[in-house]
């Protein structure tokens, strides 16, 4: 740390007010948070101390998606060897056969090692692209706002290309990531005052405008010329049937966003989140309840014509992005409920709307998304209701 210490004491004097390099001091100062731990420390005893302070915070829900993240790297390799295993296919064209053939790894899907560095030839540029679009825009408005640039970016840059395809052109990624900052973030005033998710904004946009390829069958294995739907589209199809077993969802071996997929991987992520109270556990019990609760609802009615009213609540836990949603998405501090008891009715919302989603509505499969930003939406109402309440209560007491 001293190396970086001194390389930020050396130059920094050129970024400040009066240095020639002042109208970078953002991103000077940024690339300082993101190495050294910051030297301001509170001097009055009217100030609250905590360890946990902004960029830790941030840190903990990078570590705590770093399981879903590897799982990416080796399931999107996977998925591709063994579809190009399947139909024969011995090598791929362009610059990841190049690549391939360099560091020389061939395409064996038993070979770990070489699925996890194919997928990361189509998981590292998506990352790339989503870190330099988002950094220009957080930049860009902090130059003008004149104030600092927060580390909420390092997670949502870590977890947006998560939620994607692997096959997703680059350019829809740095479109779909500035929509997701500008429009969901920024014009709201900025890290901590926006109402929507910034990861689901940009993955909504992209899913809304381009459907093709976000959420075509062609898209899910990075192969081309191969086709594959993930296993919530083949359910919603009465001619189809799964060929994945429950584990198989569970661990993660199944074709979908690339870190959505293993369930297993998630769950890790909820125990370091919860155990280090970053992440509210009411909202991801109650996520898990109502989903529960409408899945067993709908398996009671029956539907002889939607197949989707049999799935049940455990096929819906491992299936899509539901796991993915409800542990990192719907656990938001900024974009959840507040207060205690709404956080339990959101979560139970978010849940049952994901069940809704895909039973009745069958345009949309997956609905874990969508039911997320609708409620993010509503979680203003949800707390000022028990606010209220809580502000009535106290009122009566004093009167009594």
């Amino acid at each position: 740390m001293l190396f970086f210490r001194g390389i930020f004491d050396k130059y920094g004097k050129h970024f400040e007010e009066g240095g020639r390099l002042k109208a970078f001091y953002h991103f000077f100062e940024a690339m300082e948070s993101f190495f050294l731990s910051s030297g301001k420390v509170t001097q009055s005893s009217t100030h609250i101390r905590d360890s946990l302070d902004l960029k830790r915070l941030m840190m903990t829900v990078v570590v705590a998606a770093s399981p879903a993240a590897l799982m990416a790297l080796y399931n999107t390799g996977l998925q591709a060897n063994l579809v190009m295993a399947a139909n024969g296919i011995t090598e791929i064209d362009g610059w990841r056969g190049l690549w391939m053939g360099l560091a020389g790894f061939g395409h064996d899907p038993g070979d770990i090692l070489a699925n996890c560095f194919h997928g990361g030839l189509y998981y590292g540029p998506i990352y790339m692209v989503t870190l330099f679009a988002g950094m220009f825009w957080e930049v860009l408005f902090a130059s003008i706002r004149k104030h600092d640039i927060s580390e909420g970016f390092l997670v949502t840059s870590f977890l947006f290309p998560l939620i994607l395809p692997p096959d997703i052109p680059l350019w829809q990624v740095a479109l779909g990531i500035s929509f997701g900052v500008v429009i969901g973030k920024e014009v709201f005033g900025g890290v901590g005052m926006n109402i929507l998710n910034p990861a689901l904004t940009g993955r909504a946009f992209l899913f809304f405008a381009y459907p093709a390829q976000i959420s075509g069958n062609s898209i899910w294995v990075a192969v081309d010329g191969v086709t594959a739907a993930t296993p919530l589209s083949v359910l919603n199809d009465s001619a189809l049937s799964l060929s994945y077993t429950w584990w198989d969802a569970f661990l993660g071996f199944i074709p979908g966003s690339m870190g959505e997929t293993s369930t297993l991987a998630c769950l890790l992520g909820a125990g370091i989140l919860v155990f280090t109270g970053v992440a509210s556990k009411r909202i991801i019990i109650s996520s898990f309840a109502g989903m529960t609760v409408l899945a067993l609802f709908f398996n009671l009615i029956g539907s002889e014509t939607n197949l989707m009213f049999a799935v049940s609540p455990l096929w819906h836990f491992v299936l899509g992005g539901f796991a993915f949603g409800a542990i990192f998405m719907a656990t938001d501090p900024v974009t959840a409920a507040m207060t205690e008891p709404g956080k339990i009715v959101y979560g139970l919302m978010i849940g049952a709307l994901i069940v809704l989603i895909r039973v009745v509505n069958p345009a949309f499969p997956e609905g874990t998304m969508l039911a997320i930003l609708f409620c993010n939406v509503f979680a203003p109402i949800i707390d000022r209701i028990f606010i209220n309440r809580n502000i009535k209560r106290r009122r009566l007491r004093n009167v009594g």
